[in-house]
């Protein structure tokens, strides 16, 4: 949607020279949470400019296959926002903001009804509404869907509006660094670069909506794709952004373990949700001892110590797995209710899943921590920065309920594009400091002037591995200051990374800035995994193997200070009185008891 990219000898004969492009809100991501963003920003007349580094269409929300968690209450009718408040609450193990958790509660119906307005085909009732599945920890069924395929069509839906509404968008676009003005206080712009080409482009904006998705990649076994490489944590972070929660990784309990090729490829919860149930290599079904309540429908924190404890304690496969078995449910029914799963499985592993057992172990699936945000407006404490989805934190604390990644990057998404659209109104540009722009170019094309032959690929393998050696399901001190003195040394190494060759589709240079970003957002990671002495939601340590509500219901915040990191523990806001009565700290799945 832009003009023709120069020639690759143009581009090498420009050396340090850039392009300007200017608009008023620059959006980094085209996933759910960006493309929202955008559409709102148009509706409010906002000249705003859609980037990504991917292809447009190609965006981590379509791993969220499951469902939108939304209470439409239109299978169980006793669902409210204030039980879906609740279960965000208590799930979260109180780490949540409760004002971004009630505003998510009360927000998604009217997100997914808007979807649907968009043209979003979701399966339906007898009645002709949005049918809603059981997920875990819900108490009731929430979960609006298509198939298995909801993120999929989620981007699909939003992108067919950005095309009708003729958003500009840049594809293919990494951006390395996001500028302040001279005084500091307020967002300037940005330096990308162009894949295709390797031009460098240079963004004049008022302000910026972070929607760049999670960093997954950190880790060896991730059902994240290539893209999630932690990006915007760290342009925030580099940019004088807080981060809060980030030693709270989600492990999917459920990802593919054979063949290797496809290790930790995301099996989703509506296998669960639809009826799936968990055996060890004995047959047992293991979740009775682990829940008994709540069973396969636990929490995914639960869920997946459980099954990692099953294999550590030998009762796993061959494979290093469990089983998830589905076939009770028929052949026609899997392929009208997963239809994902059942042709993922057959074309990836040989596995017909209406006839054979899955087997599955944990895989990383998503950040609950990320850049830490104003509730109202999705603000950092920079201003004209803004994080919506994955990339920001606060709604899920130390765990993420299935279904409100889809909600989230909806509500938030939004709202980050109203506050966003309001900040620029009347605001003038800001100037971005020519010296800024010169250091930030020098950082960039150093790859291309290194004589030390150190390849960035193999540091980002070394880090997927360190992470999950020494920063996985359970924790330690030991393995988490052997983590950090591993991920010290790349960080060492790193400086060195060579990119050789032309800059057009050169990833060797991409993966150079992957490793710079992956190595400080794993920093992060584990220095507040050091700093949080107690095992609650997603974060278990084995030297403090219990939850401390005394000390640790807090959350810890980081920020580069002076080059350093430094972290700070600052309470989790207290909830309103009224919100307190609507908790329901009595684990359940009440429409259970409403199904015979």
């Amino acid at each position: 949607m832009w003009s023709t990219d120069p020639s690759i000898k143009d581009i090498e004969q420009l050396d340090d020279s850039y392009k300007t492009i200017s608009c008023d809100v620059l959006i980094v991501g085209a996933g759910g949470a960006g493309l929202r963003a955008a559409i709102e920003c148009f509706e409010r007349g906002t000249n705003a400019l859609v980037v990504c580094k991917s292809l447009m269409g190609k965006a981590h929300t379509v791993m969220a296959e499951g469902g939108i968690a939304a209470s439409l209450g239109n299978v169980d009718p006793q669902d409210s926002w204030q039980v879906h408040f609740s279960d965000t609450m208590v799930e979260g193990q109180f780490l949540s903001n409760w004002r971004i958790a009630e505003i998510f509660a009360k927000e998604a119906p009217d997100r997914v009804y808007e979807l649907e307005y968009y043209g979003a085909l979701f399966d339906r009732t007898n009645e002709g509404k949005i049918m809603q599945r059981p997920f875990g920890a819900h108490s009731y069924r929430r979960l609006c869907y298509i198939g298995d395929r909801t993120g999929l069509e989620l981007i699909r839906t939003l992108e067919d509006q950005i095309l009708a509404r003729n958003i500009p968008y840049m594809d293919e676009v990494e951006i390395t660094c996001i500028f302040r003005d001279s005084s500091g206080t307020s967002v300037s712009g940005c330096l990308g670069i162009n894949i295709r080409s390797g031009e460098l482009l240079l963004f004049q904006c008022k302000a910026v909506i972070l929607a760049t998705g999670g960093c997954g990649k950190v880790y060896h076994v991730t059902s994240n794709s290539w893209e999630s490489t932690g990006d915007g944590i760290a342009l925030a972070c580099r940019a004088g952004a807080e981060l809060m929660d980030m030693e709270m990784i989600q492990f999917h309990p459920t990802g593919m373990i054979y063949p290797a090729g496809v290790r930790g490829m995301l099996i989703t919860e509506a296998v669960r949700g639809e009826g799936g149930i968990l055996t060890n290599v004995k047959g047992e079904r293991f979740m009775e001892k682990y829940d008994p309540k709540r069973l396969e429908l636990s929490a995914r924190d639960v869920v997946a110590r459980s099954i990692y404890t099953e294999i550590v304690e030998g009762r796993g496969t061959p494979n290093g797995a469990v089983y998830l078995d589905i076939r009770h449910r028929g052949a026609e029914y899997i392929k009208n209710k997963l239809p994902s799963m059942y042709y993922q499985f057959l074309e990836f592993a040989g596995v017909d899943i209406s006839k054979e057992k899955m087997e599955v172990a944990p895989t990383v699936h998503y950040q609950m921590g990320g850049i830490r945000v104003d509730p109202e407006t999705c603000e950092t404490n920079i201003q004209g920065l803004y994080a919506a989805g994955e990339v920001a934190c606060g709604l899920h604390g130390a765990n993420r309920l299935g279904g409100n990644s889809l909600s989230d990057i909806l509500v938030f998404g939004r709202r980050a594009g109203i506050a966003a659209s309001a900040k620029v109104k009347d605001s003038p540009a800001q100037q971005i400091p020519d010296e800024s722009i010169r250091a930030e170019i020098g950082r960039i094309l150093a790859p291309f002037k290194s004589t030390e032959n150190v390849n960035p690929f193999a540091l980002k393998e070394k880090i997927a591995d360190v992470m999950w050696k020494y920063v996985g399901i359970v924790r330690n001190e030991q393995d988490l200051r052997q983590g950090l003195t591993e991920i010290g040394i790349i960080r060492l190494d790193s400086k060195k990374v060579q990119a050789k060759g032309p800059r057009a589709f050169n990833q060797s240079w991409i993966d150079s800035m992957a490793v710079w970003n992956m190595v400080l957002d794993c920093e992060a990671i584990i220095r507040s995994a050091l700093e949080r002495k107690e095992s609650r939601g997603a974060h278990t340590r084995s030297d403090y193997p219990k939850k401390d509500d005394d000390n640790w219901k807090v959350n810890v915040v980081t920020k580069c200070e002076q080059g350093m990191m430094v972290q700070k523990i600052v309470p989790v806001p207290k909830m309103p009185e009224e919100y307190e009565k609507l908790i329901n700290r009595e684990e359940s799945l009440s429409w259970k008891k409403n199904v015979k």
